[in-house]
């Protein structure tokens, strides 16, 4: 614990969300970046191949999996990079770079655990909504207002901010958890700040429904607006933004085809606007 503190005293003081200097940051996105890199390869070639279809687009639960863990690295690496390096950084600063590197992969790994959980409750709702639009089409309308209105309002709401607080600044949380036993304590690490960024952006995930989950264009600007709420100094500020348009959203999606891409029928015919 005293090396954390050494190592958060001794540098440059880091503004909320800032866990590094520029040069370590420059580093350890480097690296981090590749992988996000190689996941929205994968995710885009993927997506190409595949388009915008309601529910689970036919694939199986072992496959969906894999696609989506594909996706979570994409759009969620880059703005939990400077955590899991200042982790490995901090507890392992006098080992090598390799420690370091095995103990970044670990916590990265217990950090997509969580999602790739959240993956299963998703392939439900997705497999629920598909159903639903392939049977009664009109309904897709309310089910994407539904979806916005849900991001909205847990965009404004307690719970949000607790958990954005805590992605953005988690200092105090890693200096806790250097009093883990080491047995498995990178993996446990990850579980839990992988828990508090579910519960951060969880609901932004929602809007993937209505949007498309192979939307090339909405999986790019969600990641954008995670990274921007987790690292910017004014990303609080824009999470009530954001939760304030997807309410205007709410109310457009029912006469908007747009904004229910996902939620077009099988066959491929528009719904018809009101």
């Amino acid at each position: 614990m005293r090396t954390i503190q050494r190592s958060v005293t001794n540098d440059h003081p880091l503004r909320p969300g800032v866990l590094l200097p520029a040069r370590d940051l420059a580093v350890a996105w480097s690296l981090i970046v590749v992988i996000a890199a190689l996941a929205w390869v994968l995710t885009v070639g993927q997506a190409l191949d595949m388009g915008i279809e309601p529910g689970t687009m036919g694939m199986a639960l072992p496959l969906f999996l894999l696609l989506w863990v594909a996706m979570m690295a994409a759009m969620m690496l880059p703005s939990v990079a400077p955590v899991a390096v200042t982790w490995a950084k901090g507890i392992t600063r006098q080992s090598g770079g390799l420690t370091r590197a095995v103990r970044t992969t670990e916590f990265l790994g217990g950090y997509l655990l969580v999602w790739t959980a959240f993956g299963l409750l998703a392939y439900g709702g997705l497999a629920l909504t598909g159903d639903l639009v392939d049977r009664h089409p009109e309904a897709g309308k309310w089910i994407g207002a539904a979806a916005f209105a849900l991001a909205g309002l847990y965009q404004l709401g307690p719970l949000k901010n607790i958990c954005l607080r805590h992605c953005r600044s988690p200092i105090a949380q890693l200096m806790r958890y250097a009093s883990y036993r080491p047995a498995v304590r990178d993996l446990r690490v990850g579980l839990h700040h992988g828990a508090y960024c579910l519960g951060c952006c969880w609901a932004l995930m929602v809007v993937l429904i209505p949007l498309g989950v192979m939307n090339i264009a909405a999986m790019a600007g969600l990641a954008a607006l995670i990274f921007l709420e987790k690292l910017w100094y004014r990303g609080p500020q824009l999470a009530r933004v954001m939760g304030v348009a997807f309410l205007v959203l709410a109310v457009l999606a029912p006469f908007q085809d747009w904004l229910l891409l996902g939620l077009q029928p099988s066959g491929g015919a528009m719904m018809p606007s009101m």
